[in-house]
This record gives structure tokens, sequence and C-alpha cells, in this order.
């Protein structure tokens, strides 16, 4: 049976035996999972390795990419603003962004842009992809187009351009990007190793992914899978790797440990404290993480409830029993979720990725043990 690091109390000695069965049915090549309950870490394991040759070990400095679980974080940044009285969920994105009224989008709401609601799922015309690295660029081009739908009938994921509307309402108010103000206001101050955009120094610790050989199922394709998803310039393909980790997009672009994840969404599961100190009130965690909208989303082959900018577990559990929790999952199978019933936070990453948009099932199994297990 593989090595597994980290620890594991007797009462999570499934959830351990399971994480070491994912990795000798090669499965995994390196993966951590942290449990965070009542603020405190309870369950942190790791094992593998965070390079293709196999030569260096996951460790507790290793950073994974986690892509679309990055939009936890925008999310709770988001939701700061609203907690300090800078913002509102119910007020048109275009007072603080006049330029986003063109095009019928006057009426749109931050509650609708930041729950995929707004009818900008990516660009159905062609674009150069080497504009995804140019942000004002991306935002004149998003404030220009006409939704794909009437904003607020249906929910359809926006995998990358929700990135650059909760980026630009958040610098319009706040002065600066997502990535700085959660550096400055957040990871530097409580110790999280999580980045949106990676800074200078840190690409040695990033693990090396292995890309999965299939392309995930999207169910019926349509034009705004197509815009989303499948178009040729739908991301920055292309892109030195070196250039990519710079950017920050606060949609797809973020690196961690599970253990910062676990930690930050430990903090949400537990009245908003993070070591000693409150980084969300509990009226706005749970004002952030209430249903904004459900049904059968757009781009994505799934029935959804979306809160403001966080994945709710319902309807599809991806994390475990309980209705209420929150998070986000990423592009191979990252997730991060917090659960104030429990008062529980998880995180987890790794560098072999699956195909699963959501519900990854390595980690599925080991969160449904660990809930087993409380």
């Amino acid at each position: 049976m593989t090595a597994i690091g980290g620890f594991a109390p007797a009462r999570f000695a499934a959830v351990k035996d399971a994480f070491a069965a994912s990795f000798d049915a090669g499965e995994e090549l390196g993966a951590r999972f942290t449990l965070v309950e009542a603020g405190e870490v309870v369950l942190d394991l790791m094992g593998g390795f965070a390079d293709r040759r196999r030569e260096q070990a996951w460790d507790e400095e290793t950073l994974a990419p986690v892509f679309s679980t990055t939009k936890a974080v925008a999310a709770l940044m988001i939701a700061r603003l609203v907690d300090a009285a800078k913002l509102d969920y119910a007020q048109p994105v275009a007072d603080v962004w006049p330029e986003f009224g063109q095009a019928g989008k006057a009426a749109v709401t931050v509650e609708q842009a930041i729950s995929h609601q707004a009818g900008l799922p990516g660009f159905p015309e062609p674009i150069d992809p080497a504009l995804w690295a140019d942000w004002d660029a991306i935002c004149a081009r998003l404030a220009a187009m006409a939704p794909m739908w009437p904003p607020g009938t249906a929910s359809g994921y926006h995998p990358v351009t929700v990135g650059y509307l909760v980026g630009e309402i958040f610098r319009r108010v706040d002065g600066r990007t997502i990535g700085a103000a959660f550096r400055e206001d957040i990871g530097a101050p409580f110790g999280l190793d999580l980045w949106v955009g990676l800074p200078d120094g840190v690409d040695g610790r990033v693990a090396d992914l292995v890309r999965p050989t299939a392309m995930p199922d999207f169910g019926e394709i349509n034009d705004a899978t197509r815009a989303a998803f499948l178009a040729p310039w739908s991301s920055a393909a292309g892109k030195a790797a070196a250039d990519y980790r710079r950017m920050e997009v606060p949609s797809t672009n973020g690196y961690a440990t599970a253990e910062a994840l676990a930690r930050l969404m430990g903090a949400l599961a537990n009245d908003g404290w993070l070591e000693g100190d409150e980084i969300l009130s509990p009226a706005l965690i749970a004002e952030a993480s209430r249903e904004r909208i459900r049904g059968q989303d757009l781009v994505l082959p799934y029935e959804m409830s979306w809160g403001a900018g966080f994945m709710r577990n319902e309807p599809c559990h991806p994390w475990g029993p309980t209705p209420g929790a929150f998070g986000h999952s990423g592009w191979g199978g990252a997730c991060a979720f917090a659960d104030p019933t429990r008062k529980l936070g998880c995180g987890y990453v790794m560098n072999r990725q699956g195909t699963a948009l959501m519900g990854d099932a390595r980690p599925k199994r080991l969160i449904e043990l660990a809930y087993a297990a409380l």
C-alpha cells in the first residue's frame, strides 16, 4: 500500500485507507486531502509525487493548480465588500461599472453576474486567445457584448468570463485586484498558501499536471457550451506556463494547498472566524451562500443551485450529505467546501486530472467516509 504522509486520527482510518487505495489503483499521481472542524485541522493526508518523473514527493509545500475552485475565493472577496457596505448584491453592475450597461445589460445585478445568470459564458465570435492576458480588453468586450440568453432567466456556467466580471466589479469598488486584495487582507496575515495568480519565485513548488486523456461529458452541446468551453478561443490556450501562472484571473488561475483551502472554507463554516479574527460576518455567510437560482444549467449538464458565486451542494451533492454546504469544484477534480451545520471545511487537490466536471469520485469517496467518521 502507498505510504501516506500527514496525519489521521483513528476515527479517520477508513479515509486514510481509501486515500492510499486510490494511489494503488493508479487513480492518483500526487494529492492532498485536508479537513478542518470547528477551526482546527483534524485530518491532513498527502501522498504520491508532485512531478511526472516521480522523483519529488508531494509534501506540505506542494502547490496545485485548482482551476475553478478559485471562484470560491472570488465569491468570498465580493461578500466582504457587501459586508463592509461598499457593495450590494441587488444593485446593478452598471452602478459601479457604467460601461457594462450596454447591449441590454443595464439591469443585470451583481448577484446575477456572480451566479452565472448574465448570459456571458464566453465569446460566440472568434477572438485572439492571447487577448485573455489583457484584462482591460476582455472586460471591454464583455461590457459591449449582448447576453446569449435573457439575464436572470437561467444560469449558464461562465467558466472563465465570470472571473473578469467579478474581478472588475471588485476592482471598481476596492481599487485592487481580487488576487492582490486576498493576498494582502487574508492570505499573508493568516498564512494561507493560496494564490490568485502566482508570485515570482514560487513556480518550483507547483505540481506537474497530468491532463486527462478524454474530454469531460458536456451533454448536449449548444451555443453557450461552445462559447464557454469548446471554441478554440475559449481560454488562453497555448500561453507559456510561467506567463499564464502570473495572470490574476479569479475564476480559473488559483494555486493552493489543500490545507489552505480547508482552513479558508473552515472559517466560512465557523461563523467567519479564522485564527481569532472574523473574515466575514455570519449574516453575510448566510446571504452569500443562499440560493439565487436553481434549475438545468445552460452550459453544464446538471441541475444546479447557485449562491452568490458559490456552488451549493444540493441537488447534486458532490460534498457529502448536508444540503446547505457550499463551495466550488475545479477542473480535474480539485474542490473546497464549507458545511456550517457541522462546522467543517474541506480541501482536496491533486495533479492527475479526472474528467468529471464536478463530483470527482476520488474526493467524493473521501468526503463520504469522513462524514461517516464524525
